[in-house]
This record gives C-alpha cells, sequence and structure tokens, in this order.
C-alpha cells in the first residue's frame, strides 16, 4: 500500500504527551552586605533595594572537585509597602531570607541611555538572624 499510514489498522492506541511546567522562583537565604536604599523613581513609585549576599557552591562546575568558596550577591527589589516597611528595618550583617521571582527592569541612565538590570523582585522577606551591628548591639553577645 503505496502512501498509507503507519499507523492504519492500530485501535485503542495512547499517546502519552509530557507537559513541561515552567517556573520563575527564588529563594534567597544570606546576609545584607549594606543597609537596603530607598529609591524614588522618575513616576513617582518608591522601591527598596536590597543586596544579599549568598555563598556558592565550591565545587567547580567543569571538574567537580572542590573548589575555593565563594559568594555571589543578588539585588533584590523590594515593592509592596508591607514588604517595604520590613525591609526598612535591616541593617549590614542581617541574616535574612527573601522569595521572589527573577525579574529585568528597564531604566534610563541619567545620561538618558537607555539600560537593564536583572534582580529579584521580592514577594516574602524575613530575618532570620538580626546583626544588630546598625544598631550598636551585638547579637553574639546578645546570646541570639
Amino acid at each position: 500500500m503505496a502512501g498509507a499510514s503507519p499507523f492504519l489498522g492500530v485501535i485503542g492506541a495512547t499517546v502519552v504527551v509530557e507537559v513541561m511546567t515552567m517556573t520563575n522562583q527564588v529563594k534567597l537565604e544570606g546576609r545584607v552586605s549594606r543597609a537596603p536604599e530607598e529609591k524614588v523613581l522618575p513616576s513617582g513609585d518608591s522601591v527598596w533595594v536590597v543586596r544579599v549576599v549568598v555563598p556558592r557552591d565550591a565545587t567547580a562546575p567543569s571538574s567537580g572537585r572542590p573548589g575555593r568558596p565563594t559568594v555571589d550577591w543578588v539585588d533584590c527589589a523590594v515593592w509592596g509597602r508591607r514588604l517595604r516597611r520590613t525591609v526598612a528595618t535591616w541593617g549590614e550583617g542581617d541574616q535574612v531570607a527573601v522569595e521572589g521571582a527573577l525579574r529585568r527592569r528597564f531604566y534610563r541612565t541619567p545620561g538618558g541611555a537607555p539600560s537593564s538590570l536583572v534582580e529579584v523582585e521580592a514577594a516574602a522577606v524575613r530575618v532570620i538572624r538580626p546583626e544588630f551591628g546598625h544598631l550598636g548591639l551585638d547579637w553574639r553577645a546578645a546570646g541570639l
């Protein structure tokens, strides 16, 4: 039978389709590298930016052997009013958790050139362990 379908005569066949789900979820636990900063945008909107330092896996990707321990820093944008109030109390050295999504934000530099940055847009934030250093206190001495 020239031109016949190779499935001609197959009855009751089951077709399985695997659906790949995609997610954009980020969970960070690390230390605040400097006091969070409030930025007022040209639109009048306010965003707090906090830089979180997280440890990087010391295993070298190419060889799988242990490498030199290092860290990454990740900027997190905090837009919601309740979240902004929470982040405003954070200080350098606080151990924090941030959950959100990776976003690319576009803006213009002071010179007018278009630019962009990638940051975590926070949906949930919390302090794991305060440093208290920015308050003149030491959590180690307080036994926390």
